[in-house]
């Protein structure tokens, strides 16, 4: 897609983008609060009753979390590549992403009636919610390649990804005057399943103001079956997927990336609650300072992507992730050598809180990364299929990583199964050295649609 000259082209443009990097700042409030930060402690810690005289007394409520998430993206496994296909082919990307936005409110809002012991139904709303979410961040990835030139898709997926932390910040904001996390203030507690909904339903409605629906060149009749239509052209992208060798290889990679993300984004301050025994005010400024490092992150890596390649940019997140790990398994060492160096007398929960900014820096950047990545990657009339590739990746990734996990913690410390995070990061790291980023980019411009 060639640069923009026309100024009012060109603002009409920068007013579809806004829409589209609105939809990341609306949808990460139900990220935020849902999955990673409110929701997670509530369902894990009061939803599910605790088990008396544990050495983990939430190990259950862990385990029935993870595996409520993994159904969710199980269930994207098997819709989003079709979806994907039928949004390229019928030029209706922007009904599916706005069934799964109304999708995702109504499950989230009816969180509010889960209470105490309701373990299935809260499960079952999760499951809902989360796959409403995660096909619409599918849906919405899919506008990425239309929105600027190639060598402009890194920024404008930073803008995006960074815009979609300060989103977290404000509905958190708000969920954060919910009070303690009590069986007594539960009446309060359920509120987070409406508030999370609202802010999301008012926050979207930029993007369904001014996201245009990229009409491609394939008219269709409406007689058309299109779920046999959306079948037969991933059947075809896949028998295509020599034309697209880094494409291929890079999913595989960063299938180990997802897995690992997905554990962090699930378990970070359940971790941090369970193992390193974190309260209030610990939260309050971990959850800041994540949000803050991650906007920054996401801008900051961008910007680095457009300079040195996509490439080179995913891999230096994996080493910071890689160095964080470190950090957070030793962090009672950390703090040790730390207070002794320097004369301080930190607590092991502050400089947790600390090395968590670090982690936060790593969730922007590395998600951003691979979204433009992905999008540098696709032809045009394949962005839907390719990104529904790229959710079919993740969320298959995400989906074994969170069993594996909540499998794991049942056999071993909460603090030695997020072992399996760093390993997976390794991985990624290994296999992205065989990606080829120009021979990608050449091999997904040189593509002919087959009609």
């Amino acid at each position: 897609m060639s640069k923009i000259q026309n100024p009012e082209a060109k603002k009409k443009k920068n007013r579809e983008i806004f829409g589209w990097c609105m939809f990341d700042f609306a949808n990460s409030s139900y990220t935020t609060v849902i999955i990673s930060v409110v929701y997670c402690e509530i369902f894990t810690r009061l939803v599910v009753p605790a088990e008396v005289g544990s050495d983990n007394p939430f190990r259950v409520g862990n385990t029935l979390w993870a595996w409520a998430l993994a159904a969710s993206y199980l269930f994207v496994v098997a819709t989003g590549p079709i979806f994907g296909a039928i949004t390229d082919y019928s030029s209706k990307k922007k009904l599916f992403l706005f069934l799964s936005y109304v999708g995702c409110v109504i499950a989230t809002f009816l969180l509010y009636y889960v209470e105490p012991g309701m373990i299935w139904m809260g499960m079952v709303l999760v499951a809902l919610s989360n796959f409403f979410f995660a096909s619409g961040e599918n849906f919405a990835s899919s506008f990425l390649p239309f929105l600027g030139a190639k060598e402009d898709l890194g920024k404008i997926s930073g803008y995006a990804w960074g815009i979609g932390y300060f989103g977290g910040i404000g509905s958190v904001a708000l969920a954060t005057t919910l009070g303690d996390y009590t069986l007594e203030n539960f009446d309060n507690l359920k509120l987070v399943g409406p508030y999370t909904a609202i802010f999301f339903l008012v926050a979207a409605i930029p993007t369904f103001l001014f996201l245009k629906e990229p009409h491609l060149p394939l008219g269709i009749s409406h007689k058309v079956n299109y779920f046999k239509i959306g079948k037969d052209r991933v059947v075809q992208t896949l028998k295509d997927a020599s034309n697209f060798k880094d494409l291929m290889i890079y999913l595989v990679s960063l299938f180990f990336t997802m897995a690992a993300l997905a554990i962090v984004i699930s378990f970070a301050f359940i971790y941090g609650s369970q193992e390193i025994h974190i309260e209030a005010e610990h939260k309050q400024a971990m959850f800041i300072f994540i949000q803050i490092s991650a906007a920054i992150g996401a801008l900051a890596f961008g910007v680095i992507q457009d300079s040195i390649g996509a490439k080179k940019t995913f891999n230096l997140t994996l080493v910071l992730w890689l160095t964080t790990c470190g950090l957070l398994y030793f962090v009672h060492d950390v703090t040790a050598f730390a207070n002794s160096t320097l004369g301080k007398n930190w607590t092991v929960q502050w400089v947790f809180v600390f090395i968590s900014s670090l982690a936060g820096m790593g969730l922007g950047s590395t998600q951003s990364a691979s979204r433009a990545l992905v999008g540098i990657f696709s032809p045009e009339s394949k962005s839907g299929e390719f990104f529904g590739m790229w959710g079919l990746s993740g969320k298959i990734a995400a989906a074994v990583g969170l069993f594996l996990f909540g499998y794991i913690q049942t056999l071993v410390s909460l603090r030695n199964a997020f072992l399996v995070v760093a390993f997976f990061y390794f991985l990624s790291l290994l296999i992205n050295f065989f990606v080829d980023e120009d021979r990608g980019v050449e091999a997904a411009s040189s593509f002919q649609e087959k009609t």
